[in-house]
């Protein structure tokens, strides 16, 4: 069987979102909209350098906890030292707590969230793929993530300066339960020596995966990160 363009991997080893099979199908199809096959597995054995080398990106989606082994934490990272691309779904912010490459790349760790309730996404990058199709104003429900620090604030891994983008906030005026103030990021990206990462906070839910403007802001990011 040939390597996908992107994978999509889905393990959990602490809560799992019920909304991970309606991500992976809406993520397969996106990726085929965008002319890539996609292949979704659990299989922590397809972290290899010969697997990953086929990989036009990968997708941690709503992952948790401990769900690579070492080898393939050192396959991974030199996947996107060497050029990968990863996109970080919702709760892969809570992934690979003891691996520290993982909380630098990411720049923050999942710190708690409050009830799911409408609020505001603020969208300040309106030249990135990703934001592109959203207002400034966002209306939206989710999982309102806290973080344990702002991700401009660590420096990437092997280079100076944290190179972290942020594309969206969250205007915690308009919902209960923010920590972080009037600067609250919520989507950001950046490059790591050769390669590229864009994590959303966003997508808990299982309808928001058959949301367009959500649909439109994973597109634009595996657009950015296949590019």
């Amino acid at each position: 069987m040939p390597t996908a363009d992107v994978l999509i991997y889905t393990r959990t080893a602490g809560y799992r979102h019920d909304s991970i099979p309606d991500g992976a199908t809406a993520l397969t199809e996106l990726a085929r909209d965008l002319g890539r096959a996609a292949e979704v597995t659990e299989d922590p054995g397809v972290f290899t350098p010969g697997r990953l080398a086929g990989c036009a990106a990968v997708v941690l989606l709503s992952t948790t906890g401990n769900v690579l082994t070492p080898e393939g934490r050192s396959a991974f990272e030199a996947y996107l030292r060497g050029g990968g691309a990863l996109l970080a779904v919702h709760a892969a912010a809570n992934a690979e707590p003891d691996w520290p490459f993982y909380g630098e790349l990411l720049g923050t760790r999942f710190d708690g969230h409050p009830e799911i309730q409408p609020g505001v996404v603020l969208v300040d990058g309106h030249d990135h793929p990703a934001t592109a199709p959203l207002p400034a104003r966002w209306a939206w429900t989710d999982e309102w993530y806290n973080f344990t620090s702002d991700p401009r604030g660590t420096g990437s891994p092997g280079a100076s300066g944290s190179g972290v983008r942020v594309l969206a906030r969250a205007d915690e005026s308009t919902y209960r339960g923010g920590t972080h103030g009037d600067d609250h990021p919520l989507v950001w990206c950046r490059e790591i020596d050769r390669g590229r990462m864009f994590f959303t906070a966003l997508g808990h839910a299982s309808e928001t995966y058959r949301d367009p403007a959500f649909r439109a802001h994973l597109s634009g990011a595996l657009s950015w990160l296949t590019s």
